[in-house]
Formats: C-alpha cells, sequence, structure tokens
C-alpha cells in the first residue's frame, strides 16, 4: 500500500520523469546511430512538433483538469466498473487493466484509420515527413481529445485501479517515444521483443505512404492484437531505407512540418472514400509482371 501512495501522490513527477528520461534517451540513440537520413530540417520538425505537443497538453489542462487519473480516482470512490466488483489481487487487477487498455488504444487506432471523418484527423500523425521520436507524440488537438474521452470511458466501464492507470501512461508514452524513434535494433534482439512489445522496425512500416504497409501494425504497446487480428506486417515492401514516409498528396513542408499547417490539415479537401486495405497488392504486382514480360 505504501508503495500505491507513494505513486498516486507523486502520479506528475513519475510520468514527467519517464517522458522527459526517455525521450533523452531516444534522442540520443538517433544522433549516434540513426536508422534512416532525414529529409526535413530537425528544427523545423522539432520545434513544430514539440510546439503541437506543449499546446495540446495546455487544452487538455483546461478541459479536463482531473485527466485520466482523476476519472480512476472517480470510478473507484464511486464503486463504478468491472474490476470494482470483484476483489483481485493488486498485481493482476494491474495486468488486467493494462492488457484491457492497450486493447481498446488498438480498436482506436484501426477506428480513426477505418472511418474517414476521423482519419482526416489522424493523418496529421502519418503526415510527418520523417520519422523520429517527437512523431510519436505528433497528433491533432481534436484527436488528443477524442482520444481521452476514450480513455475516460474504458476507465469508467473498466474500474481499474488508479496505480494501473498512471503505470499504463508511463508505459504508453515510453514505448510511443520507443518504437517512433529513428533508430535500429539488431536483428535479433528485434525478432524476440516483437512477440511481445512494438519495436521501431515494426512500427515504421505503419507511416508508410503505401496504403497496405500503413494500414498494418496498428499496435502501440503490445504485438499480440496485429498478430491476433492479421494487421500484423513484418517489413516494408521498400525495405525501412527505401520506404516513403507520410502521406502521398501531403508532401509540402509547410503544411506538414509547421504547426499552422498541422491543425489546419483536417480541414483540407473533400471527405473522401477510405476503405482499410481494399487495395489487392498481390493482384496488382501479379499483373506488373505479366505486362513486364
Amino acid at each position: 500500500m505504501e508503495l500505491n501512495s507513494f505513486i498516486i501522490e507523486n502520479e506528475t513527477y513519475i510520468r514527467l520523469s519517464f517522458f522527459f528520461g526517455i525521450f533523452f534517451i531516444m534522442a540520443i540513440w538517433e544522433v549516434i546511430a540513426p536508422r534512416r537520413a532525414l529529409t526535413v530540417s530537425k528544427t523545423i520538425r522539432w520545434i513544430n512538433n514539440l510546439g503541437l505537443v506543449f499546446f495540446n497538453t495546455f487544452i487538455l489542462r483546461i478541459l479536463f483538469p482531473a485527466a485520466a487519473v482523476g476519472v480512476a480516482v472517480f470510478a473507484h470512490n464511486h464503486g463504478w466498473g468491472l474490476l470494482n466488483y470483484y476483489e483481485l489481487p493488486m498485481i493482476i487487477a494491474v495486468v488486467i487493466t493494462i492488457i484491457a487498455m492497450d486493447f481498446i488504444i488498438y480498436l482506436q487506432h484501426v477506428m480513426v484509420h477505418a472511418v474517414p471523418l476521423l482519419w482526416r484527423l489522424h493523418r496529421v500523425h502519418h503526415a510527418d515527413l520523417d520519422y523520429d521520436v517527437t512523431t510519436g507524440a505528433r497528433f491533432h488537438t481534436l484527436e488528443i481529445i477524442l482520444s481521452m474521452l476514450i480513455k475516460f470511458a474504458t476507465i469508467i466501464v473498466l474500474g481499474p485501479p488508479v496505480v494501473a492507470v498512471i503505470l499504463f501512461e508511463v508505459i504508453l508514452n515510453a514505448l510511443a517515444m520507443f518504437n517512433h524513434s529513428n533508430i535500429g535494433l539488431p536483428k535479433m534482439i528485434d525478432k524476440a521483443l516483437r512477440w511481445f512489445i512494438v519495436t521501431p522496425d515494426m512500427h515504421r512500416v505503419h507511416h508508410s505512404v503505401e496504403d497496405d504497409e500503413t494500414n498494418s501494425n496498428f499496435g502501440f504497446n503490445l504485438t499480440w492484437w496485429d498478430r491476433l487480428f492479421g494487421t500484423y506486417r513484418a517489413q516494408p515492401r521498400g525495405g525501412h531505407k527505401g520506404m516513403i514516409i507520410g502521406i502521398h498528396k501531403f508532401r509540402e513542408v509547410k503544411e506538414t512540418s509547421w504547426i499552422t499547417g498541422m491543425l489546419l490539415l483536417p480541414f483540407k479537401g473533400k471527405i473522401s472514400e477510405y476503405a482499410i486495405n481494399t487495395r489487392n497488392w498481390a493482384a496488382q504486382e501479379a499483373t506488373k509482371n505479366d505486362s513486364d514480360k
């Protein structure tokens, strides 16, 4: 109980310590051993990507002062949620919470790719022309608000221990920065880690301009959901150094890397059909091969 009380009382300090600590480690790693060469000024991207992060944080603090931890405390005090109906050992409740909330994040991620209106918001994350540690926290403000509301609903239905919600937030932020980093792992280590957590090479495929690659590897933390639901893709067809990052029709730096462009991006163009994984790449490649003969 003393450890739980310490975590709850120092929640903000713990989250910020992990955020800045992991961010610093990944940033240094990217400088020492980058996986890919960057195509846009790192200064421009970092100032604007991090500027959007701080802007989103400010907005969330105004709209939701208590954040997810406050909702968890409220649910616990009122006995709301499934885990409040059963007395489970704390460690089991924590594990259930982390796995369940990660699954909801996976479903949410698939949803924002499958629903055209939500894709317009989420494409701000994908429109980044490069892929590094700052990409992991770059989301449109409206998507961040939607994500927070989904998280609140999940907490109310699940009724997780407060400490479990804090740990999930720490793990989510840490792994999002890790697997969005411009780094590479030795093949054996990458292969082993992929059975449990999302690696940078695994998630980078998801940021390809090719739609079938974009619509794969939706997981942020655990890799199980992609493997279970058939959305796992091991490697990009063009290789990690040859693949193009971003979205085909958004290639201008001002609209993809400046904060004003990012905030306006969802409102550009008409709402068009966005059907997930409809392109038959195998058939296209077979047709191309036949035409080359």
